[in-house]
């Protein structure tokens, strides 16, 4: 890179500042957080990724010199190309998880048939029967929040809003929903993923207080009984 084009020393030195201004808006908002969902912390998590990406980048074409920073996934997003005032937009969201507590899930779905006569269908005997239960009868956010309730256990997750120029017409995408995403026209996203936890594995060989706790005062605690006589 020739001395033209290469970032002055006050460049990198706004750069990093904008780095710790990151981190303190970051820490703020976990500190914050309404819940494991809360969208200022993922705004706050890209807003940090970015700042320091910039300062990455910056640093290395000033100093050859580059930070300890990697941000997963970082390098895999393209630049944005779409609209600079979509129209209309689309809303693509993966969860990730596993059925940790099969028979939680079923009791869970047990429960949906019991109250609702017009089901009638027993489909809550088998796992991928009480999963079809559970996911009509909740809405995929209520999911999201209470996946321990019904015997789910959290894996990656990943919401893309993405710019169109027009509306899709009623019916157009339904056969393949997902096979037509244009990466370029993510106007932003969110991703949880345990490989972004630096703790994960001091937090994996601390004791879970709950396991410590009386297993007969906390089974099942949010389940009400179910009727015996039910096949």
């Amino acid at each position: 890179m020739s001395d033209a084009v290469q970032p002055t020393a006050a460049e990198v030195r706004a750069a990093a500042e904008a780095v710790k201004t990151a981190l303190d808006r970051h820490l703020a908002a976990v500190e914050r957080r309404s819940g494991e969902d809360d969208s200022a912390v993922y705004e706050a998590f890209n807003e940090l990724a970015a700042a320091a990406e910039v300062y990455d980048e910056l640093l290395y074409d000033r100093y050859d010199e580059v930070t300890p920073f990697e941000i997963p996934g970082a390098e895999d997003t393209p630049p944005y190309t779409g609209p600079e005032e979509p129209s209309a937009l689309s809303v693509l969201i993966r969860r990730d998880y596993a059925v940790a507590e099969p028979q939680r899930l079923m009791a869970q779905a047990q429960r949906v048939e019991a109250a609702d006569d017009g089901l009638g269908t027993e489909a809550s005997g088998t796992v991928h029967g009480a999963l079809g239960v559970l996911f009509g009868e909740f809405e995929p956010d209520e999911i999201a929040s209470r996946h321990k309730e019904f015997g789910l256990e959290e894996g990656d997750s990943t919401l893309w809003v993405t710019a169109a120029d027009d509306p899709a017409d009623p019916g157009e995408w339904l056969e393949a929903p997902f096979e037509q995403v244009d990466a370029e026209r993510v106007v932003c996203r969110f991703d949880v993923s345990a490989v972004f936890d630096d703790d994960l594995d001091d937090e994996a060989d601390e004791p879970d207080v709950e396991d410590d706790l009386d297993p007969e005062l906390n089974e099942d605690e949010d389940l009400e009984p179910l009727d015996a006589d039910r096949r």
